[in-house]
């Protein structure tokens, strides 16, 4: 008899159950014996293995409290999911926040030195002109009466990472045509610094102009004025460009009705692109020869030298950049932290398992009621089972007990078959063991 696999029918709704792991019928001893619980063989669990079954919510109302939880748990996670994706698609948009940079612009005289003896070299009087800055942190973000939430530190940007481009100029009447210029533009092997400084010699008020060119990214470009005043913007990227074009096209129907890849230009536009028809694959080309790099910040200064020290020799200026947004980092860790994950998985694996034995427990349960509500139709049904489990571990074929009491074995010609076999395997017997022994059968 099959010891550790049987299908019992019943009062079951199935016409045949498996019960792995649960009580057997033994052949001898006492009667009925519940069996260990075997270890489960693991394998990839499904939501549904975590769901308790309806006839065990019925014994249990309890339970219903757990479902309740997991129908609670199912929503929190695809909430969960569904923010994690919306955070990745915000994550391939660039994502700039606004920020003030403050520059400072110093000077410093350093005076010269008369020799003292003869033979001596003496110095000349020179000045230092300084441009740094930093970046000023928004100390009124928080409401008034609220405690503001300690933000991570960010990494502090050099300041020669806001610009693609400086350049200073000196006075030409000064220094001449050949060395009135100081330049610095940006390259792929650039080193960040933290301000730039220029020495020269005098001691004679010097006016200065400083151009800063903002390094955009992503690049931005200077409108056309009359697409400027159209579109009612000075300075965008190319996509915000055609964004803003295209909502000027849709608001004003410039679209053709007919020919939809055709735009037909308004006054404004005709004058802007000098045609009054144009495809919309020739927008991008026509956009180019009205974009223009941004023009750069223009700042004026005199370097003189005061006698008394009392006035200071710098000035600040504060202007705008875009700088990554803050959250990003943290967005981006949200989207991959995987520091709970194992836990969560252990978790999960201790649910699945306490339903496993919980419907363990089930099976048990319905074994010992159907055999106290009818014992002697569920051990005869049980019986059945457990043959009909046998045969097909064992691969025989046919109806045993049925064929042993057929009518035809009682036949005469059945009985005159096997007494006419059993006669001719005594002779061939027979005539083995004489020829074995060297009797020879006159």
């Amino acid at each position: 008899m099959n010891r550790s696999h049987f299908r019992c029918p019943g009062a079951t709704p199935q016409s045949a159950m498996r019960r792995p792991g649960g009580p057997q019928m033994p052949s001898q001893g006492p009667p009925m014996q519940p069996n260990r619980v075997s270890q489960p063989i693991r394998k990839k669990k499904r939501y549904a293995d975590k769901l308790i079954s309806p006839q065990v919510r019925e014994l249990v109302p309890e339970s219903q409290a757990y479902m309740d939880l997991l129908a609670f748990e199912q929503k929190l996670d695809a909430t969960i999911t569904r923010k994690k994706l919306d955070i990745q698609e915000a994550l391939k948009r660039p994502q700039k926040v606004k920020k003030r940079l403050r520059i400072y612009i110093s000077h410093t005289f350093i005076a010269g030195k008369e020799p003292e003896k003869e033979g001596e070299e003496g110095s000349v009087p020179m000045w230092e002109l300084r441009v740094e800055g930093r970046l000023i942190e928004d100390q009124n973000g928080a409401n008034a009466g609220q405690t503001p939430v300690p933000a991570r530190p960010m990494p502090k940007r050099k300041f020669s990472s806001f610009f693609k481009s400086l350049v200073i100029e000196l006075d030409k009447d000064i220094y001449g045509p050949d060395n009135h210029l100081v330049e610095w533009h940006r390259t792929p092997t650039t080193n960040e610094t933290d301000g730039f400084q220029v020495k020269r010699p005098g001691d004679r008020p010097v006016k200065c102009t400083i151009l800063l060119l903002l390094d955009y990214q992503p690049m931005k470009f200077k409108l056309h004025p009359r697409l400027a005043k159209v579109l009612g913007i000075a300075a965008e990227t190319r996509p915000k460009i055609i964004e803003a074009l295209w909502q000027y096209i849709k608001t004003h129907k410039l679209q053709d009705p007919v020919d939809h890849d055709t735009v037909n230009n308004d006054t404004f536009l005709e004058q802007v692109f000098s045609c009054k028809r144009m495809r919309f694959m020739e927008i991008p080309q026509r956009l180019h020869q009205l974009l223009q790099q941004p023009d750069p910040l223009v700042l004026s200064h005199i370097i003189k030298h005061n006698e008394g020290g009392a006035e200071k020799n710098t000035a600040c200026y504060d202007i705008d950049v875009e700088v990554e947004d803050p959250l990003k980092q943290h967005m981006a860790a949200f989207v991959h932290a995987q520091a709970n994950t194992q836990d969560i998985a252990n978790l999960d694996q201790k649910i699945y398992d306490v339903v496993d034995q919980i419907n363990e427990w089930k099976t048990r349960r319905d074994f010992y009621v159907r055999f106290a509500d009818h014992p002697h139709e569920f051990i005869r049904k049980w019986l059945v089972s457990q043959s009909q489990d046998l045969k097909t571990m064992t691969e025989a074929s046919g109806e045993g007990e049925a064929e042993r009491r057929a009518d035809h074995y009682y036949r005469p010609e059945t009985q005159e078959g096997v007494f006419r076999y059993i006669y001719q395997k005594v002779q061939q017997k027979r005539a083995e063991l004489e020829q074995g022994l060297g009797v020879r059968n006159n």
